[in-house]
């Protein structure tokens, strides 16, 4: 359970470096990229020098502009900086390519975070009115805001999530003078969310399947006539501090604190929850390359290199995929990801590997962008309306959030050393350019009709298709019907190039989100050349699937043998809306035949351990209802939370980032349990060292923390016991005895019971934080031994 977001630490830089050359790793093959196999410019192997010096004085973004190293054949450009804006986390565009500004005007003004949660945080509205790409206009769109986190352009409307709250706000200016001056609550909940902001979720990625996606929390909402709806995702979300999509509606999650930076885009979250430890090469991938020192970085020395160098992603966020059409072919498709303690955004190569998706690092120990400004701090990334890159870089000294930086922590020090906490109130957004290229033109979508919005379905620029989409949904306007199932047929003219598959798929879901796809439809699809309009075609049809409508069951089980891993796989996680004897044979077809292939049958296992978290409550039926209640609010918090760096099943992630949970001997003792998670935990573990430290989340309530331990030893610490020979109906028999002071219990349910360890209550968690009032660093295991003898 360690930090989420982990924006990171901080770092050297020296001035000065220009645009170079970098070289790259062999290309493999994607199921996003059939283009060209050399990126632009990459003509050399030669290693950039790294400045030891963590020069932290404050460059001026002309200064900054000049310190970035980028593949030949490519440069950045200003888009905005302070004054204008402050302490940007995220920015959006509306329909019509205004930009939208998220600042975090609070966060970490000096390494005690004074004042954070003051209400006094902003929205800015930024805009280019003269087509140089570099905003000359903007406004204050809303005001006084608690940490604004996550924003969504729906049609007119800003959608806005503050941090502390799970609330959607919509906000709107209906008079033109660029502030919002209507406002109206679209999603509520009726308490605060917890954990420092770093534990908190963000996203609000309108998809493909026009659901729109969080990270952290487990569920998923559906934007229709001005109101959020919404679906549980049953074995939770996934991630930390970022999330995107593919042109296939491929998500793409990471876990900082898990030192992860990929997960969760083998599977989509409504099938279950999916991870390979070769998703990508731990060797290869998970190394950062910094052209400048990094002194500051969470760990301390254990994540540096001999010239103070990171040596490992701790930080990893803001991804997105280029699906732009300015920047070289090559790049549409790559996996870009920001890590602002090294000053850097990694590019990777998505591979599809008989339906596994896997990634690797495109340039072999370098980096695709890296700065040598030490406030360089890249937290997002996206493709904009122009077809460039844009990044969005907070520029700022301190990245790491107080529950990380108190007095005694390794990066305290550093942040005195070096003054890290006098660089504040500044920001810069960048934009990514191919040389003697020019950026395409700003849209005009908010005041077209649906008729000239279906043109932009065929768009080479995924922001185009997927803004044309959403803007199609909000109006509702089903007149345009006729014209999509057109572009299904690939008979439609609405465009003067080639029409794409691309095209086939957006049109498929603009149907199927104006409530307008049928049979018929779906059905030519099946049929379709391309793998991808086929896959779409079985995931829209699950509604039909779980009406076990015979004659599309039999088209859609046809496809068992498609010779793309992408449909078999789509095909096996929509069979299981059927309960026909067609679909179930189909299914079992579709495994034997791929019986040694390792994601058709991890998928399976997925979809069959999502299907018991939805029964998870029968699980619980032996517990009283308030027991229950705790266990459940226990769970939600470990899949969003604790999961990134545990598992979610509780035994540890392949990068091996935090120890395992299931099984633990530790799980017995109560007070153990509680301390840990009161004040952290450091140090080696069963005779195990791992990289990071678990922090303390004493910040929560007792509730809160009461829900957790007990989720924890109902999940991972009591199993069934296995019935002896000759032992009977008894569940004692032979049961050896466990030497804590709260020993289990057992209590009906299942063949021969369940062990339950008594339940943790709120007042349990009261004595223990006064009892350890005076401790304000991390337990060893080999301390709480001793206390607890």
């Amino acid at each position: 359970m360690k930090k989420h977001l982990r924006l990171g630490h901080l770092v050297a830089l020296s001035a000065l470096v220009v645009t170079c050359t970098v070289s790259k790793t062999t290309k493999t093959q994607t199921v996003q990229n059939n283009a060209s196999p050399t990126p632009v410019g990459v003509d050399s192997a030669t290693k950039p020098s790294v400045n030891p010096v963590a020069n932290t004085a404050y460059l001026n973004p002309e200064q900054s502009l000049a310190s970035f190293r980028v593949p030949k054949g490519y440069h950045m450009e200003l888009v905005a900086s302070e004054p204008m804006i402050h302490e940007p986390v995220a920015i959006a565009w509306d329909g019509n390519a205004r930009m939208y500004v998220a600042e975090m005007d609070t966060y970490m003004q000096d390494a005690d975070a004074t004042g954070e949660h003051e209400p006094v945080s902003r929205v800015m509205l930024l805009e280019d009115t003269n087509g140089d790409g570099k905003m000359d206009k903007s406004s204050v769109f809303i005001d006084k805001l608690l940490l604004p986190r996550m924003l969504l352009c729906v049609g007119h409307e800003l959608i806005v999530n503050e941090t502390d709250t799970y609330d959607l706000w919509s906000y709107k200016d209906t008079n033109g003078d660029g502030v919002a001056d209507d406002k109206k609550r679209i999603y509520h909940v009726d308490r605060k969310a917890p954990g420092n902001l770093e534990h908190q979720r963000s996203g609000l990625d309108w998809n493909l399947d026009n659901w729109i996606y969080v990270t952290v929390d487990p569920v998923r909402f559906r934007y229709t006539n001005g109101q959020i709806r919404v679906d549980s995702l049953y074995s939770g979300s996934n991630g930390q501090w970022g999330l995107t999509h593919d042109n296939y509606g491929r998500l793409f999650f990471s876990r900082g604190g898990g030192e992860n930076a990929g997960s969760g885009f083998q599977i989509n979250p409504k099938y279950g929850s999916l991870e390979f430890a070769d998703a990508y090469d731990e060797a290869t991938f998970s190394p950062v390359w910094s052209i400048i020192a990094n002194p500051d970085a969470q760990g301390g020395p254990k994540r540096l290199r001999a010239d103070s160098t990171l040596n490992h992603f701790t930080a990893g966020c803001g991804q997105s995929i280029y699906r732009g059409d300015k920047l070289p072919a090559d790049l549409v498709g790559d996996y870009l990801i920001c890590e602002p303690v090294a000053r850097i955004v990694r590019r990777a190569r998505i591979v599809n590997n008989q339906g596994k998706t896997q990634l690797e690092n495109v340039y072999k120990e370098q980096e695709f962008i890296a700065s040598t400004d030490f406030n360089f701090r890249p937290v997002n990334t996206y493709t904009g309306p122009d077809g460039s890159l844009y990044l969005v870089d907070m520029n700022r000294g301190i990245i790491q959030e107080s529950q990380w930086t108190p007095k005694g922590s390794w990066i305290r020090p550093q942040i005195e050393r070096l003054g890290l906490d006098k660089h504040i109130q500044h920001g810069r957004i960048w934009r990514l350019v191919q040389d003697s290229v020019k950026p395409g033109p700003k849209p005009n979508m908010l005041d077209q009709s649906a008729s000239q919005l279906v043109t932009y379905l065929n768009h080479p620029n995924g922001w185009w298709r997927d803004n044309a989409q959403k803007q199609l949904i909000v109006l509702g306007d089903k007149s345009i019907v006729p014209t999509l199932k057109q572009l299904v047929a690939g008979q439609s003219t609405v465009s003067s190039t080639k029409l794409s598959a691309l095209a086939k798929i957006h049109a498929l879901w603009t149907l199927e989100g104006l409530d307008a796809i049928d049979q018929a439809t779906i059905s030519t699809a099946l049929k379709d050349e391309d793998p991808q309009v086929r896959r779409t075609a079985i995931w829209i049809s699950e509604p039909y699937l779980k009406k076990n409508d015979e004659q599309l069951i039999a088209q859609v089980a046809s496809l068992h043998q498609d010779p793309s891993y992408d449909v078999r796989v789509q095909l096996l996680e929509s069979l299981q809306y059927s309960s026909s004897a067609a679909a179930t044979s189909a299914t079992a077809a579709l495994l034997a035949q791929n019986s040694g292939n390792p994601m058709l049958t991890a998928v399976r296992n997925s979809l069959l351990k999502n299907n018991d978290f939805k029964l998870y409550g029968s699980k619980l039926g032996s517990l009283a209802e308030n027991d229950r209640a705790s266990v459940l609010r226990g769970a939600e918090i470990f899949k969003s939370l604790c999961s990134s760096c545990h598992g979610t099943d509780g035994k540890g992630l392949a990068s091996q980032v935090a120890p395992p949970i299931a099984g633990s001997k530790h799980l017995a003792d109560r007070d153990l349990l509680v301390k840990i998670l009161l004040q952290g935990l450091s140090g080696p573990i069963d005779g195990k060292t791992y990289p990071t430290v678990m922090p303390s989340m004493a910040d929560n309530s007792d509730e809160w923390i009461a829900s957790v331990a007990n989720y924890i030893r109902f999940e991972f610490g009591n199993p069934t016991p296995p019935r002896p020979a000759g032992a009977g109906s008894n569940p004692n028999a032979n049961r050896p005895a466990i030497p804590v002071a709260n020993p289990p219990v057992v209590r009906a349910g299942g063949t021969f019971g369940r062990w339950i360890y008594p339940m943790i209550k709120n007042e349990d968690i009261l004595t223990l934080r006064k009892e350890t009032v005076s401790r304000s660093t991390p337990w060893t295991i080999a301390e709480l031994e001793k206390t607890g003898q």
